[in-house]
């Protein structure tokens, strides 16, 4: 029997038409061929819907490949050996909070359940399987595909101290996590990564989150990140890389790129945090998330070699360190509005239709927000929007856990934040900016 080759063809409507309204689409043509079908082929990758992707992004270095992921191949042509998603609980609720007493209560919760459950099911007559035999109460313990596994292996968990971790869990937003082989769903590479507190010192690890859904994000840290640290799963490119103790520490920029960079720009000097810091910057340049967005929503991020490479490296540094420290940031002088004595405790802000102001609660308003803040965006959100929808009281249905982002040791440190976010977000913009005037 002979067979053909399928010709594929496709038509587009609006990305954001409802269900019902695309029904109506397909009612209103009532046949196929009334709709405008155009033939498409695929690429050398095999992608079928290619519109906006550019060629040349192909041409570039990737910031790091699946082939070399995780190998001692320094000829491999990337830049990062290594990278990872960010920390996966599966049960966010319980293994974050803004608060490491309310964290610890939880875990301990949680691990006492699923320890009552390893001593049942190490019974010599159980015999169900374990999907079978869990108790499924979300007020009590949130169950996975992994931690079923340990039960079924009758591993036996033991809440540590040393386990409370801080996270990134989204822009701008630090939550203690219970990182654990047990309770976090998956760790990624984060146990040779941030294998100790200590290690957050010296260790930076650039987070890029790319997907169909939310424009591009980037964004630096030295704690370990939620896997939605910018709204979506993306990964994580760290400088260094340790053996789980915290020991043997190494950089994770290869060889061959710090040969290849010093080569093409005939420069001894560009050092592996120079490129890793150009990276960050060119990551920043509108210009290259414009042109590529399309590609970046596919693929990881592809760096070109620009002319202006120390400028890059540079204002990527700046950036970084703003990012960084952005709890330590001067003040922006927003106007306190007032009716009388101003109560510090936050239970959910919002801002005022223009957005020049954010109703912080029933005494407080802060108000003469510059248009720039809003311009520094971290996929569809600004960062003052990624302040505003994380600090807030929120109750998880599910389990019934509250988590309350009110700092006990400072009352006013949510109002600090918000004005440090603004001089955050400013400063952002302007370095921004200054990169995106290099020539592409």
């Amino acid at each position: 029997m002979k067979t053909k080759k399928a010709e594929i063809y496709y038509a587009r409507i609006e990305r954001n038409l409802s269900k019902e309204q695309k029904l109506w689409f397909l009612e209103a043509k009532q046949h196929i061929f009334n709709i405008d079908l155009k033939r498409i082929f695929s690429d050398i990758k095999n992608n079928w819907l290619t519109d906006g992707l550019e060629a040349d992004f192909d041409t570039f270095m990737p910031i790091g490949s699946k082939e070399g992921k995780g190998t001692k191949n320094q000829a491999q042509a990337v830049i990062f050996k290594t990278y990872s998603n960010g920390a996966q609980t599966n049960r966010d609720a319980w293994a974050y909070n803004f608060n490491s007493d309310e964290l610890k209560k939880n875990m301990r919760t949680s691990i006492g359940v699923y320890n009552e459950h390893v001593f049942r099911y190490s019974d010599e007559q159980i015999t169900q399987v374990v999907d079978d035999f869990v108790t499924y109460d979300d007020t009590k313990l949130s169950w996975c595909s992994s931690l079923k596994q340990h039960l079924a292996k009758k591993t036996v968990a033991k809440f540590k101290d040393d386990n409370i971790r801080i996270s990134l869990y989204r822009p701008f937003t630090k939550r203690y996590l219970y990182f654990d082989k047990l309770f976090t769903h998956r760790r990624g590479q984060f146990p040779s990564i941030f294998p100790t507190s200590e290690i957050e010192l010296e260790n930076l690890v650039i987070c890029c989150t790319n997907h169909d859904q939310i424009p591009f994000v980037v964004l630096i840290t030295n704690h370990i990140p939620c896997l939605d640290v910018g709204g979506r799963a993306g990964q994580c490119f760290p400088f260094y890389i340790y053996n789980e103790d915290g020991s043997h520490r190494q950089e994770n920029l290869t060889d061959w790129a710090l040969k290849d960079y010093q080569a093409h720009y005939a420069d001894e000097k560009i050092s592996k945090w120079d490129i890793f810091y150009y990276v960050y910057g060119l990551l920043h340049h509108q210009g290259y998330r414009d042109k590529y967005a399309a590609n970046l929503k596919r693929e990881l991020p592809r760096i070109p070699k620009l002319k202006e490479f120390w400028k890059l490296s540079h204002t990527g540094k700046k950036l970084a360190e703003l990012h960084l420290n952005y709890e330590t940031q001067k003040e922006y002088p927003l106007q306190t509005q007032s009716d009388g004595q101003i109560y510090w405790r936050v239970e959910k802000m919002r801002f005022n239709k223009e957005k020049t102001a954010i109703k912080y609660n029933d005494s407080l308003t802060l108000s003469g927000i510059p248009s720039e803040a809003l311009e520094y965006k971290l996929g569809n959100r600004s960062a003052l929007d990624w302040i505003i929808d994380q600090y807030q009281i929120s109750t998880d249905k599910r389990s019934g856990i509250t988590n309350d982002p009110n700092n006990l040791d400072d009352e006013s440190y949510i109002v600090k934040l918000i004005k440090r976010i603004v001089t955050v977000s400013v400063e952002t913009v302007g370095l921004v900016r200054e990169i995106s005037g290099c020539e592409l």
